[in-house]
């Protein structure tokens, strides 16, 4: 069984509160649609995305002449379904080789993320090595090795406060000699001069530009989902720094609400392809959108 399925307990208050509201109710009317509005509003989904997730609501009850309850939640579905699904955009490239950057503030399961990563990678068959490449936090390069070990793959290091292109050189170099097909690169861990991040990620790309042209690349922004709002914000400083292709949230698994992962989303056209569910080297999970929102619905 699907690990997501287990571990989708933090749905729970919300797909209550949905099934309360349309018990409580025969018929479609405006109270309906405003218990439905606050209930959104308050499970991390937030102002903005909740406005335009109830006025496609209304547009939908209207052109479909949906009178019932279940309909309209029916229709609450489709609407939160179609605003999570990214598409292809939602899957991590298959093709190798593969570089993905790894990007997010510290203490939000960016490490544990990269871990978690690099062991679905070699389940799938490919070979992988990863680069400790946030050389400015105090024991980031010990907690990587700790998780190559925990995998059996190579990690490439230098030493605290090292240029971290230069890691990043030295890792494309060992893995074009090893022919590796998937390159884990663990980067920019702060926020505070935003500048200087975009300047940091930039020389790193243009690193991998020039030395592995031939690879695929990807840059995953990771974010703690229980953070609510400041999820919200990193996802709004980290996109005007580097080209982001997908967002792995973590810590789904117990108080977090979910909702934020509509928000992101919706208003950042940002494809969620990981999820975190647990604490284990197993628990990362590809975010499937139907699956996501039938959760939800308690389904």
């Amino acid at each position: 069984m699907s690990l997501f399925n287990e571990k989708k307990s933090f749905f729970g208050r919300l797909s209550e509160k949905i099934a309360d509201a349309v018990m409580a109710r025969a018929e479609v009317d405006e109270d309906l649609m405003d218990e439905l509005e606050e209930i959104l509003i308050t499970s991390d989904i937030g102002m903005d995305t909740t406005m335009n997730v109830m006025t496609k609501l209304r547009e939908k009850i209207k052109n479909d002449y949906i009178t019932s309850p279940d309909g309209v939640i029916k229709a609450l579905k489709a609407i939160l379904t179609e605003a999570v699904d990214k598409g292809e955009r939602q899957k991590l490239s298959e093709k190798t080789p593969l570089v993905v950057l790894m990007i997010g503030i510290n203490g939000g399961g960016k490490t544990t993320t990269i871990g978690k990563l690099a062991n679905r990678c070699k389940k799938q068959g490919k070979t992988v090595m990863l680069a400790a490449a946030d050389t400015f936090r105090a024991a980031a390069a010990e907690q990587l090795v700790i998780w190559g070990e925990r995998n059996g793959i190579n990690v490439i290091r230098h030493q605290e406060g090292a240029d971290p292109s230069a890691v990043i050189f030295d890792a494309i170099q060992s893995a074009k000699a090893k022919k590796i097909d998937v390159l884990i690169c663990d980067t920019a861990g702060r926020l505070q001069n935003k500048k200087n991040l975009m300047n940091e990620l930039e020389k790193m790309n243009k690193v991998i530009s020039r030395e592995y042209p031939e690879a695929q690349r990807e840059t995953l922004l990771v974010l703690d989902a229980t953070t609510g709002k400041n999820a919200v914000s990193q996802a709004k400083e980290f996109g005007q720094a580097a080209d982001i292709t997908g967002i792995v949230l973590t810590k789904l698994d117990g108080t977090a609400k979910g909702g934020i992962a509509i928000t992101i989303a919706e208003e950042f056209d940002m494809p969620i392809k990981f999820i975190g569910v647990g604490e284990g080297i197993d628990d990362l999970e590809e975010f499937l959108p139907e699956t996501f929102i039938g959760g939800i619905f308690d389904e």
